[in-house]
């Protein structure tokens, strides 16, 4: 695989709180100049990306985020403005309280929910594997599968740890043949990258690929 079609499986990420418009127009640029599959960006930033650059660039937002703890309809309404304002890819946390209680009709009652909304837009369900147990993420990969999402994502970047090779692994042997993988959280070389493609990811989420393809020093997620 060719640097370029690396990076067309790269969701060119910024996330976090102090991003600047500056920022998120270096960010659009780059990910036009480089095919990057999406920008993932803030709530707040969609309409304006999108329509400042319209059609040269698929918006990714995220719902729910980063601790996933909001209740379905506020997460609902997130989505339903998210789509107004121009997102096509929804990458949306779930409420890892309901994993911890077991609570899991609940966890696939929301996703479900979602992925109604989204329709034939792209819905990625992030589980944050960092804190979740070999059992619980099994389980995950059983109701994202059931509950209709397009991606099982591993990690927002923000909690404390991201994407491992041995939960991608963990995945591909439980989900679904039509739930696609997403790694992010510590993607932060050339090699990674290589390893979770590889590996069968379909998306990357990272903030660094850019900078570490040019041979810079990479950035935080």
């Amino acid at each position: 695989m060719t640097i370029q079609e690396m990076l067309q499986h790269v969701d060119h990420t910024l996330l976090k709180a102090v991003a600047a418009w500056e920022d998120i127009q270096k960010l659009c640029e780059e990910a036009i100049e480089y095919q990057t599959a999406s920008v993932c960006i803030p709530p707040c930033y969609v309409k304006r990306v999108h329509d400042t650059y319209g059609e040269k660039i698929n918006i990714c937002t995220v719902v729910g985020f980063p601790l996933g703890y909001s209740v379905k309809e506020a997460k609902m309404a997130e989505v339903q403005k998210a789509l107004e304002d121009g997102a096509s890819e929804i990458d949306m946390v779930i409420n890892i309280s309901d994993v911890k209680n077991k609570n899991y009709e609940a966890i696939k009652d929301e996703i479900a929910a979602l992925k109604k909304l989204v329709g034939d837009k792209i819905l990625k369900v992030i589980i944050e594997t960092c804190y979740l147990t070999e059992e619980e993420k099994i389980a995950m990969c059983k109701i994202v599968s059931e509950a209709g999402a397009d991606y099982i994502k591993t990690s927002t970047g923000f909690g404390t740890g991201g994407a491992t090779i041995e939960d991608i692994n963990l995945f591909k042997a439980h989900i679904a043949p039509g739930v696609k993988m997403k790694a992010a959280g510590g993607v932060r070389s050339l090699k990674d990258l290589e390893m979770f493609l590889n590996a069968g990811c379909e998306r990357i989420g990272t903030s660094s690929a850019v900078q570490f393809i040019k041979g810079e020093k990479p950035k935080n997620y």
